[in-house]
């Protein structure tokens, strides 16, 4: 079983016509979703036919219980924990599809110490950036992490955001990584560059770096060595990049908990992320 601990939020998609008209008006398109980095990589899993669990807390409100119902009704198993008010992500997308977080998490940093049988049976567990940066919520996942591992499971962390890693600080979230090894660590090029990824081929105490990089190849490293490039799948335009990270680390995911090469898993996540992507240009 995969289980994925963090954030699950109504995201609130802004889709802008044009550059936003400063003390004006401004056309859009709003829709609002699921979102959450965590809760996104757990559906997409699930599609992939894995056994999911999703651990976090969103708020004692009608959106929150709303938010769980559609996580159980996509084939996750929602452990959760209530109180407060649900989180919410404002995303503006551009005309050229790339977007911005304005996020406000809620209830979603506030997860206190995990039951140990919520965490039975799990063979992989992936965390992103966002829950090991924020008290409690990042105390009750470094326990997590470490009681999964005793019984030997894989682990995988998201970079998630440059500006996560930056408030943080570079070496210290760094150090957290090496403190926790992770098998795997998922980044786009910013965070990649912001890690310094491509200068150390990889990054310490991590199994497996992945380097995703959008329409281009995405690539791996381990022990200091590219193992790995494989190019992304054609697509038309796309409006709207929101999830499509979340998607590929359930698919490269997937490739992993069946015993796939770093090569194929990695096409098996541009395959998720495609899907999501297609879904988002119509």
């Amino acid at each position: 079983m995969l289980c994925c601990i963090g954030d699950l939020v109504e995201d609130v998609v802004v889709r802008l016509s044009s550059d936003i008209a400063t003390g004006s008006d401004t056309t859009a398109s709003i829709v609002r979703r699921r979102g959450g980095s965590a809760a996104n990589v757990s559906v997409a899993a699930a599609s992939c036919g894995l056994d999911v669990r999703f651990i976090g807390k969103v708020g004692a409100d009608s959106t929150g219980a709303a938010l769980v119902e559609e996580m159980r009704s996509a084939g996750v198993d929602p452990r959760i924990q209530r109180g407060g008010r649900t989180g919410t992500i404002v995303v503006l997308v551009d005309p050229d599809g790339e977007r911005s977080m304005l996020p406000d998490r809620g209830a979603a940093t506030e997860l206190t110490e995990i039951a140990a049988t919520d965490l039975e049976h799990v063979a992989w567990l992936h965390v992103p950036a966002y829950s090991l940066v924020v008290e409690p919520l990042a105390a009750s996942t470094k326990q997590a992490i470490a009681l999964v591992r005793r019984a030997g499971a894989g682990i995988s962390v998201d970079a998630s955001s440059v500006a996560i890693i930056n408030e943080m600080g570079v070496e210290e979230f760094k150090g957290v990584l090496k403190e926790l090894q992770p098998d795997v660590v998922l980044c786009n090029t910013d965070e990649g560059a912001t890690l310094g990824v491509s200068e150390s081929r990889g990054l310490a105490g991590v199994g497996v770096t992945i380097v995703k990089a959008g329409r281009a190849a995405a690539v791996a490293y381990a022990d200091g060595n590219l193992v790995a490039s494989v190019a992304a799948l054609p697509l038309g335009r796309v409006r709207d990049t929101t999830g499509a990270g979340d998607a590929f680390a359930a698919g490269f995911i997937n490739g992993r908990m069946r015993s796939w090469g770093v090569d194929r898993a990695i096409s098996e996540g541009h395959r998720v992320a495609a899907q999501v992507l297609t879904e988002h240009s119509s």
